[in-house]
């Protein structure tokens, strides 16, 4: 029998496992190659192997994530390159660290989830349940590493399960790109196979490994991706080809995907229902609530209880706890997934680029006009909306006497920020904002008014853009405990690498897309008949939900009747409800082909070369281009490049069109 390529670089004392190339990139070099009898020899290491396949997922928390701020909802200036469209394919960012390098290094993922699940049945100490679970989370690894490469560079090499002959010739052991759908239809099959094997629940510390629900969440999201315009009938991609000059990206439309997203889905819904497991986080009102918290008196919401209206909860807290860690993950049903963090990439980490100076952040991160545009006043409405009844305005002031009463208003701020959604005020930090920093040792760290004028201590400073170029941050996944002063603290948070509101969403867009009277006949992940087709009410069940937990008005019926309209509206709804997650609007611009149009927009926030300065003051909040930062969006950057380097290993990998 031939031998087959295993990297195994460890060290067992250490209970380290890393390796120095993957897959594709394969180097005759080897470190160290141990028996693999032995690495499997004992549960203490089987379980340190698998944790080990944990760690390339696990590092997507770093602020330096790729995409999450290179968009046009957040950008920070590290982000620049992405923004600008100023990476190559012979420049991917520079050093190993950098965000595409990580990207690629999913492969090391993949190998040792699989080099896993070809040996953990050799440990004599685990049991068969043991073994099946372990089995399932392998397999769920291996399937995001391939979601995660696919999302970035369209159609990869997808490994043999067998793993590869180390008999080859190195021009042999290159692998050429698989068909898109291909590799769409392997993570759909492993993951509905693994939510068979995992588990319903896990215990508080084993927060971060997959469930069920987890398998199917990852699933739908997948289905949902190879469903949309960029993947689904594009003929702008008939060049995307392997080395032979096949075709990888199917040019034919197909709607029955649209279906088995929205199936995929389902799947998830049901799993909450009969199980009871998850639903969209909720808080009943506390006694003394200003009314800053509550939406206006709606007819028909106000005297509801959630799900049908908002009377039984607070709408602002129900969101934002979610992320600001006023709520364990273990304890929130709404939470599916989270990657755990090795110290180095939790969310305080990054959130630190957008606390103010004042309180010892980095104050660099922003949040673009665009973003704040797209959030609706506290009556549903659009801003424009509202502005024809002159019930949104751009211009006056906040006072003393108007504040007492609206503790996100304080005196001073802009009135365009009156009267907003609680999604709004749960997410944006904007000028005049208030940061509580409760844990500061020292009184004059506490509840301060943060403002952005120029000459400020928090604003930009003689020529040095050391501040929110748009004059306003994120505040999503802040505590109001945090502060990074002296004797300060920041509290724990749980990343929603997958959450309930997102199977809602991916459940109504699928849907939508599918034509009147058609109706698909398939099967659940366990080969159940599910019929699918265009149901309003089902697109309700799920948007109602996520716009009663906000305390906006759900849609009207026509919007839910027209396809056109209702698609406008679920991009707003995404746009809003997920901002700042799992880099979710930068794919979602790509995804469906919008990327042409919405990135190649200007990036424009307030003047942040205003100061105080009383006069002029108003001048701040007129919509300004951010001079140093040229957006730059071309055909080619739907999907990424392949390093160079990465082409030069592997003959056989052909590069993205354009690149």
């Amino acid at each position: 029998m031939k031998k087959l390529v295993y990297y195994i670089l460890l060290s067992i004392s250490a209970l380290s496992f890393s390796a120095c190339t993957d897959y594709i990139n394969v180097d005759k070099y080897f470190y160290d190659q141990v028996s693999l009898d032995s690495a499997f020899s004992k549960r203490i290491y089987v379980d340190g192997w698998l944790s080990s396949a944990y760690s390339v997922m696990n590092k997507l928390g770093e602020y330096k994530e790729p995409f999450r701020w290179a968009s046009d909802d957040l950008y920070h200036p590290d982000m620049k390159e992405y923004v600008e469209g100023s990476y190559s394919a012979d420049k991917p960012k520079g050093d190993e660290n950098a965000g595409e390098s990580r990207l690629w290094k999913y492969y090391e993922g993949i190998r040792k989830a699989s080099t896993f699940l070809d040996n953990v049945d050799r440990c004599p100490e685990l049991t068969m349940d043991e073994i099946a679970d372990m089995k399932g989370q392998a397999r769920f690894l291996r399937a995001y590493c391939y979601w995660a490469l696919i999302r970035v560079f369209g159609p990869v090499p997808l490994i043999p399960l067998e793993g590869l002959d180390a008999d080859l010739s190195y021009e042999e052991l290159s692998l050429p790109r698989a068909h898109f759908d291909e590799i769409v239809s392997f993570i759909d099959t492993e993951l509905a196979e693994t939510a068979r094997l995992l588990p319903m629940r896990r215990t508080v510390n084993n927060l971060g490994r997959p469930t069920r629900g987890a398998a199917l969440g990852l699933r739908a999201r997948v289905l949902l991706y190879a469903a949309s315009p960029l993947y689904n009938g594009n003929l702008d991609f008939f060049n995307v080809v392997d080395n032979k000059g096949n075709q990888l990206i199917s040019q034919t439309y197909d709607e029955s995907k649209w279906a088995k997203a929205a199936a995929a889905a389902k799947d998830v819904i049901e799993l909450a229902k009969t199980s009871g497991l998850y639903e969209l986080y909720t808080i009943a009102p506390k006694i003394g609530t200003l009314d800053m918290y509550r939406p206006p008196v709606h007819p028909e919401y106000s005297t509801k209880d959630y799900p049908d209206g908002w009377a039984n909860i607070d709408p602002l807290l129900s969101y934002k706890s979610n992320f600001d860690g006023s709520v364990q993950g273990s304890k929130n049903p709404e939470l599916i997934f989270t990657r755990t963090s090795d110290g180095t990439g939790t969310i305080n980490d990054w959130m630190y680029q957008a606390l103010p100076r004042t309180i010892s952040g980095n104050n660099r991160l922003c949040v673009t006009q665009k973003q704040v545009n797209a959030y609706a006043m506290n009556d549903g409405r659009t801003i424009s909306e509202a502005a024809n009844t002159g019930d949104y305005v751009t211009t006056g002031f906040t006072t003393e006497a108007y504040s007492e009463n609206n503790p996100f208003l304080p005196a001073k701020v802009s009135l365009m920020y009156n009267k907003r959604e609680p999604r709004f005020y749960a997410s944006i930090a904007y000028n005049g904002s208030v940061w509580e920093a409760a844990s500061a040792s020292e009184p004059r760290y506490r509840n301060q008014q943060i403002f952005y004028y120029r000459g400020t201590e928090d604003g930009k400073q003689g020529f040095k853009e050391e501040c929110p170029l748009t004059g306003m941050t994120l505040k999503k996944f802040y505590n109001s405990e945090d502060s990074r002063t002296d004797g300060g603290y920041v509290i724990e948070k749980t990343e929603m690498t997958i959450r309930y509101a997102e199977i809602l969403l991916i459940y109504a867009e699928a849907l939508n897309e599918l034509s009147e009277g058609e109706v698909y006949h398939l099967k659940t992940y366990s080969n159940e008949d599910v019929e699918i087709k265009r149901d309003e009410d089902e697109m309700r069940y799920a948007i109602k939900r996520i716009r009663m937990r906000a305390g906006v008005p759900d849609y009207t019926n026509e919007t839910y009747k027209n396809q056109a309209d209702f698609r406008v509206k679920l991009k707003r709804e995404r746009q809003v409800e997920l901002l700042g997650e799992n880099s979710m609007r930068y794919f979602d611009l790509r995804r469906w082909k919008d990327a042409l149009t919405e990135e190649n927009q200007l990036l424009q926030g307030c003047n942040i070369n205003i100061s105080d300065d009383d006069t002029y003051i108003a001048d701040f909040y007129k919509e300004t281009p951010v001079s140093s930062v040229h957006k730059v969006f071309e055909q080619r950057m739907y999907l990424f490049p392949f390093p160079t380097y990465e082409l030069k290993r592997n003959v056989n990998l052909t590069q993205n069109p354009g690149w």
